[in-house]
């Protein structure tokens, strides 16, 4: 090869240089162009990351608050509704004395008696339900 390279003319060589050093720069060039546009994709991907990751902890915040507020409501909830079957026993049982005492109760009084206390047990049952509903969902989150 080198025998080849030595019997061209100068001119020759020299037209040959040209356009590999001109591709070189264009090479370079476009090297340069491609890293300026990585470096950039790095930095919007960064930018992107960072505002997910904000975006995230807000979201995360707002949950946390909303969950708390939603468990103090049920707590207030929990204490009416407590105080309403308290309410209604108390009432029950002021009604069955006031009629033990004024002699109007018969034997159907008596057996619609168990009937309420039956449906007051049924009350406690699905308060409980739920109670223990929102135990198990608390412990997940």
């Amino acid at each position: 090869m080198a025998n080849s390279d030595s019997s061209l003319p100068l001119s020759t060589k020299k037209e040959n240089i040209t356009p590999v050093t001109s591709k070189i720069a264009e090479l370079n060039e476009s090297r340069s162009e491609l890293l300026g546009r990585i470096q950039s994709l790095k930095q919007d991907l960064q930018s992107w990351r960072s505002k997910l990751d904000t975006q995230v902890k807000v979201y995360r915040d707002e949950l946390s608050e909303l969950k708390k507020t939603l468990n103090v409501e049920v707590d207030q909830l929990r204490v009416e509704f407590q105080d309403l079957r308290a309410t209604l026993q108390q009432q029950q049982e002021d009604v069955t004395a006031s009629l033990r005492n004024l002699g109007l109760q018969d034997a159907s009084d008596v057996k619609h008696a168990p009937a309420q206390e039956t449906k007051i047990e049924e009350i406690d049952k699905e308060e409980q339900e739920v109670v223990a509903g929102e135990d198990n969902s608390s412990k997940s989150s």
